[in-house]
């Protein structure tokens, strides 16, 4: 039957401090407390992408800052992932900006380095666009330990985001990934004009995924310049947190992970994040192509707060 959306909404609007509590004692049984994982992100593909999603910097349809840059070397690649690697990331992401996987030397670099960083024991995602079931199963032959493929948003304003791929696309894509025994990386962005609803809706479709995700990546919109949301006002921290909250209640053994815009969160904001269930945040300067807490920065914030990266 899944979980209803009123189950959802019930839990969602619980008083903050309750809310928190109860995810934070959830937390505590199913993960080590303090253990947040370090996860890195490298661009393989930069700009000049066909879609219009309405966030996106790297969109050919807007005029922003971003430049198609070309293909990454692989030996640029792997030389990225083992200086992320030496600074504590235990997680390589690998990201390009394509609407979907093609056949081709591109693909065989992507399988390549994951081949190479599966053999060091790293946990290695990629973030490639739509794939088809042939094509998930050979990154699991790779050694691929997650694909990453966010819902963006609820079902109902996805087409407000959206209009190049339908919400059914997404979902597609995640079966295929499922099938061939890859875990399952989706998220959302928070922030882009959806309403409460929506947020609850979104976190709907996360939790009745026939697979759960592993792996939970939650977004705070970065308005660039250029893009149609460069104007949209930033979503009061409340919301991500019983966004995590609220996650970490449904989704108990998932890893949630702060993703994009944490740059824009003071440090109070990021332990209260913690504290709700999120355990884990991307690290590095810049994220995919905009600013993003440095190592050091990081670095900095576990000491004060007292958390241990994952080995």
């Amino acid at each position: 039957m899944g979980i209803s959306k009123e189950e959802i909404q019930e839990v969602y609007t619980r008083p903050l401090f309750s809310l928190v509590s109860q995810a934070h004692h959830v937390h505590c049984q199913h993960h080590r407390v303090g253990e947040v994982q370090i996860c890195s992100l490298l661009s393989y593909k930069t700009g000049g992408c066909t879609e219009d999603c309405k966030y996106c910097a790297q969109s050919s349809r807007y005029q922003t800052s971003v430049s198609p840059l070309p293909l990454l070397q692989k030996k640029a690649m792997l030389a990225c992932a083992e200086r992320a690697i030496e600074k504590g990331a235990s997680r390589i992401c690998i990201g390009a900006a394509w609407r979907e996987v093609r056949e081709g030397k591109a693909f065989e670099t992507i399988l390549e380095v994951v081949e190479e960083l599966a053999e060091k024991g790293i946990e290695v995602c990629v973030t490639l666009g739509m794939l088809t079931e042939a094509q998930a199963k050979r990154l699991a032959d790779a050694g691929l330990f997650a694909y990453n493929h966010n819902l963006d948003t609820s079902p109902e304003y996805y087409e407000k985001i959206i209009s190049t791929r339908n919400f059914s696309d997404r979902l597609k894509t995640l079966e295929a990934v499922g099938k061939a025994g890859v875990q399952i990386c989706t998220g959302g962005i928070l922030g882009m004009g959806e309403t409460e609803e929506d947020r609850i809706s979104l976190l709907h479709a996360l939790v009745n995924l026939p697979i759960p995700p592993e792996s939970v990546p939650l977004n705070f919109l970065m308005p660039i310049p250029g893009t149609p949301l460069e104007d949209q006002p930033p979503l009061p921290i409340w919301e991500m947190v019983r966004m995590i909250a609220a996650a970490r209640l449904f989704l108990p053994t998932a890893t949630i992970r702060l993703a994009a815009g944490r740059i824009a969160c003071s440090q109070e904001s990021q332990a209260l994040c913690f504290f709700a269930g999120a355990n884990s945040l991307f690290s590095g300067e810049i994220l995919l192509t905009e600013p993003n807490p440095s190592f050091s920065d990081d670095d900095k914030l576990f000491t004060l707060l007292g958390l241990t990266p994952r080995g």
